[in-house]
């Protein structure tokens, strides 16, 4: 910053004078400006400012330092800020894949245990089937069969009252005796298959339950270490935020010093440049005054006057985007899970469309998600839109492609405010996943990113 000094009155310069020739006084003045030209003046023609403050190099070289050693801090710190929000992208991820293996061990849970009661249903229809048909076979072969009894074909026919019933005996002791033991042995095994069935069934209730149980404890772990990694995010980003003052702080201690040290060094050029004009403009002036002086000389011995002298100086039909946004997270498979679904990351409050004209299956609280909305579509798919902040339809309520259904929001395991988009073409509500931008480019819709 340079210091432009404040303009003072111009000496005078004799050279400027016309010279009045008669008068005693002018040798004696001429004279007086030829010293004080020569010798100098002890007042200066104009007040000089003081001098800016001059840092020392020492001073200039710690400042430096200390603004290098902040700015590593921070290059530090901007690198584990990066990892840490790595991780916590990371995490997140499993524990929304968390959140959904255990919405599908749910969904297994609730089918195995409507096979188990249609099984024991099936069962009990069974064993009543198995029941008759032993009844009307022990109506026939009482004696023969169930009390073990030696009672022959020839008594039970003699024991008949009338030629109906002997006649109906007759064919009823040779179909016993053709079929009986076929017809039991295969109730027998009707009854073992059934009794396998309905164990095969509550089997895999149990392992479904188990399965269940497991899937909640890792959505538990999930969202512990989503939340211990959140805490440890905020804390780094939180540090960071102070070596970044420290850094802002050093910078303009610096600037500061340096500006200082600039400051200083243009007053002493200026300071330098008008000493070179003063003397300069002292030897033009002593030049000039012996020149006069030496005109006076001559004017005064010629006895005549003197002369003069001196000089100066995207929408499509049936399908339109979910919302907008920027695609920041693809479907596939990501540190050992799979993401399930696209994630179009926007501000809070961004409107959320249906994607496709449906009946709303699920509105609400959503495992893993915060919010969601899930709507199966005229076409059998389910469309599902996570971690939204409000949502604006109810279950059974039927929507339109592009009526606005929710807004984006930052609920759930979110590490920032973004819509998670999945599609179901295959009708389950938590199950049967695909990626959706190629479904979405099929139907001329057309996100951006992920290969879309």
């Amino acid at each position: 910053m340079s210091h432009r000094r404040p303009p003072g009155p111009t000496a005078a310069r004799p050279g400027s004078r016309r010279p009045i020739a008669g008068r005693p006084m002018r040798t004696a003045l001429v004279s007086a400006l030829i010293g004080a030209a020569l010798l100098g003046s002890t007042t200066p023609a104009y007040a000089v400012p003081p001098p800016p403050p001059n840092p020392s190099d020492s001073e200039l070289g710690s400042a430096a330092a200390q603004q290098q050693a902040a700015a590593a801090e921070v290059g530090r710190m901007q690198g584990l800020v990066a990892a840490a929000d790595a991780e916590l992208q990371r995490v997140g991820d499993l524990a929304e894949a968390a959140g959904t293996a255990y919405m599908a061990a749910e969904e297994a849970l609730q089918i195995a245990q409507i096979a188990a009661e249609r099984t024991a249903a099936e069962l009990r229809l069974a064993a009543e089937a198995v029941a008759a048909s032993e009844a009307r076979i022990a109506l026939f072969s009482r004696d023969s069969y169930i009390n073990g009894g030696s009672l022959s074909s020839s008594a039970a026919l003699l024991d008949a009252e009338g030629p109906g019933e002997l006649i109906q005996r007759a064919a009823m002791l040779d179909y016993v005796a053709e079929n009986q033991l076929d017809v039991l042995g295969a109730l027998e095994v009707a009854k073992v298959a059934q009794a396998n069935a309905d164990s095969a069934a509550r089997a895999a209730r149990d392992e479904m339950a188990t399965a269940e149980e497991a899937a909640e404890a890792a959505k538990a772990e999930a969202d512990a270490q989503l939340n211990a990694q959140q805490g440890a995010y905020e804390r780094v980003a939180a540090e960071k935020a102070a070596y970044d003052e420290q850094l802002q702080a050093a910078q303009i201690h610096l600037l500061e010093l340096q500006g200082a040290r600039n400051a200083h060094d243009q007053w002493v050029a200026q300071k330098r440049a008008e000493e070179e004009a003063a003397a300069a403009a002292a030897a033009r002036a002593a030049a000039e005054a012996a020149a006069a002086a030496e005109r006076a000389r001559a004017n005064s011995s010629s006895g005549g006057g003197g002369g003069g002298g001196g000089g100066g100086g995207s929408m499509s039909g049936d399908y339109v985007a979910p919302t907008s946004g920027r695609v920041t997270s693809c479907y596939g498979a990501r540190w050992g899970v799979t993401h399930y679904g696209v994630d179009i990351a926007a501000p809070i409050g961004t409107p959320i469309y249906a994607a496709h004209s449906g009946v709303v299956q699920r509105a609400g609280a959503a495992t893993g998600f915060g919010q969601a909305v899930y709507i199966r579509g005229d076409d059998g798919a389910v469309t599902v839109y996570g971690h939204v902040n409000r949502y604006f339809v109810s279950l059974g309520e039927r929507v339109s492609a592009g009526e606005e259904i929710a807004e984006v929001g930052n609920r759930g395991q979110s590490t920032g405010p973004h819509l998670h988009f999945e599609v179901h073409p295959g009708g389950l509500m938590y199950g049967g996943q695909v990626n959706p931008v190629p479904w979405l480019n099929a139907r001329g819709v057309y996100l951006g990113g992920c290969g879309g």
